[in-house]
């Protein structure tokens, strides 16, 4: 049986404006300005702590960043939930394809809002696995989160498929050796030419994913 790995955010939902709102919570709690929305999603994708560290140093702050990350995670854990749904079509999506594949997670976000996003959305119950950016595994593009995933589902990476929204999905993958949907519908910055080679894919919507998978499997 086929492998299929989630992203988390900018794959399965749409987190932009909490993030935002929890990163600027911190920003402003030290006497800085906030960004704005699009400038705070450019630093998504690479963990929470990467995201308090660009923040700070695009507000020009100096503060400790082990601080400002702890002032992050208490303002999200509110946050959470403000805005963040699923992409249209993702919640079908994932109930067909958990029929013919096994399905997985692999997320750079921390696994505890990770795991209750999935229990909110009626999503757990899909997954063979979880594993957040918080993991022994590291985060991604380092690939052996990816690995590991396909030890758990005997999968090889010919059999695996990571759908995810940003380079550092596709450079996970491809360090990996499995296939690639890239979600450009998502707020990533997986965008212009990517040199797709013949095991990799683009999904325009959520509803494109399951066309994209079935491709794949017939390649």
């Amino acid at each position: 049986m086929a492998l299929v790995v989630f992203d988390l955010d900018g794959t399965l939902v749409d987190s932009r404006q909490d993030l935002a709102d929890s990163t600027n919570a911190v920003l402003e709690s030290f006497g800085a300005r906030p960004l704005p929305l699009d400038r705070v999603v450019m630093m998504v994708g690479e963990g929470a702590r990467v995201l308090v560290q660009r923040a700070l140093e695009a507000a020009g702050l100096n503060a400790d960043l082990d601080d400002a990350l702890g002032r992050f995670q208490a303002h999200y854990r509110t946050r959470l939930l403000a805005t963040t749904r699923p992409y249209p079509g993702i919640s079908e999506m994932l109930t067909e394809l958990a029929a013919v594949a096994t399905l997985a997670v692999l997320t750079n976000k921390p696994l505890a809002p990770s795991q209750l996003l999935f229990e909110v959305f009626g999503w757990s119950p899909h997954f063979l696995s979880v594993i957040g950016g918080d993991s022994a595994h590291g985060r991604k593009p380092d690939p052996s989160g990816l690995q590991h995933l396909m030890a758990l589902a005997d999968a090889t990476p010919e059999s695996t498929l990571l759908v995810g929204d940003s380079m550092v999905d596709v450079e996970t993958a491809r360090r990996a050796g499995t296939g690639i949907c890239v979600a450009q519908y998502g707020f990533g910055n997986a965008r212009g030419d990517l040199h797709l080679r013949g095991d990799e894919w683009i999904a325009e919507t959520g509803h494109d994913v399951s066309r994209a998978v079935r491709a794949w499997s017939q390649r």
